[in-house]
């Protein structure tokens, strides 16, 4: 099979596996819905542009985690440093510590990662694919070093080697050493291998916070 065949094939399967995740889990994303508007004012789909393949910008979704109107300041510092090296570490999480725009409901939502799904629906409009490197914020691209721009050339994914390695445990120069690592290997199996990981590592809460 050339690449690219493999390529639509792995399309068609990603597109396919994400509507029928769409329909068997559309009664928990409706109750999720519910909950985050009973629990804080705004909507519960949060929308936020991210870079997706070819460095070109999509609209990603995600359920909402955090008070509306708040910044991201600390998170702008926290990415900085982790980039120039420093040891952004507290508790075993690389994650912004004692994040007080998170809300009580949107911790357990980012737990148990159940704040990604409507991203299958990002996967169906062709935006991202089940597997990839983690999609980055126009920001965060911008300060990435040049060495890692492979990482642009494939879709990014709703799972990937950083979700089943770690997750928070690991700061983002590891992150983007695994999008690389994920770019060189790229593969049906290869996915396929991190798909199979995925499930444990969520069960797990594999190093989500």
């Amino acid at each position: 099979m050339t690449p690219i065949a493999t390529g639509r094939f792995a399309r068609v399967l990603d597109v396919l596996i994400a509507l029928v995740l769409l329909i068997l889990l559309g009664v928990l994303m409706l109750l999720i819905v519910a909950a985050i508007r009973l629990e804080s004012r705004g909507p519960a789909l949060f929308r936020q542009r991210r870079v997706g393949r070819g460095g070109r910008p999509f609209t990603m979704l995600k359920f909402r985690t955090m008070s509306v109107g708040v910044d991201d300041g600390g998170l702008r510092d926290l990415i900085g440093r982790e980039l120039r090296g420093e040891d952004t570490v507290v508790d075993g999480s690389s994650k912004l510590a004692g994040d007080s725009r998170v809300t009580a409901f949107g911790s357990f939502l980012r737990r148990s990662s159940l704040d990604e799904l409507p991203q299958l629906l990002n996967v169906v409009r062709g935006d991202m694919a089940l597997v990839g490197p983690r999609p980055c914020l126009e920001w965060e691209a911008q300060l990435f070093p040049e060495e890692f721009l492979p990482r642009f050339g494939v879709r990014p994914g709703l799972t990937g080697l950083w979700q089943v390695s770690g997750r928070s445990r690991l700061g983002t120069l590891d992150m983007l050493r695994l999008d690389l690592e994920y770019v060189r290997r790229r593969s049906l199996w290869v996915d396929l291998v991190i798909l199979v990981r995925t499930v444990p590592a969520l069960l797990g809460g594999n190093g989500a916070r």
